[in-house]
């Protein structure tokens, strides 16, 4: 049998810009098609931190871009603006 990999993606929104920063939203999805994710079925966060996926083995790939609000503009709630992006690679059976 032939082994190849498979990509999973965790994308974790932070309450601020640092890695070890709480967990505010998140969204995973599994290139490996073990696991079947929708958005907001469960509702608690898959890690406390973004440090603590890494030290689960996710690798980080994606780091937020700190852009500073235009004036008036401060308190806007458009998007959420810390979000890291993170993947791990899982061997599966062909």
């Amino acid at each position: 049998m032939k082994n190849s990999m498979r990509q999973q993606v965790l994308t974790l929104y932070l309450s601020t810009s640092a890695l070890d920063s709480r967990v505010v939203g998140w969204a995973i999805y599994d290139g490996t098609g073990k696991n079947r994710f929708t958005t907001g079925d469960n509702n608690e966060a898959p890690y406390q931190t973004g440090l603590d996926a890494l030290l689960d083995g996710w690798r980080l790939i994606q780091h937020p871009i700190l852009i500073p609000p235009y004036p008036g503009e401060e308190y806007s709630t458009s998007f959420m603006k810390y979000g890291f992006v993170f993947e791990k690679l899982e061997g599966l059976e062909a």
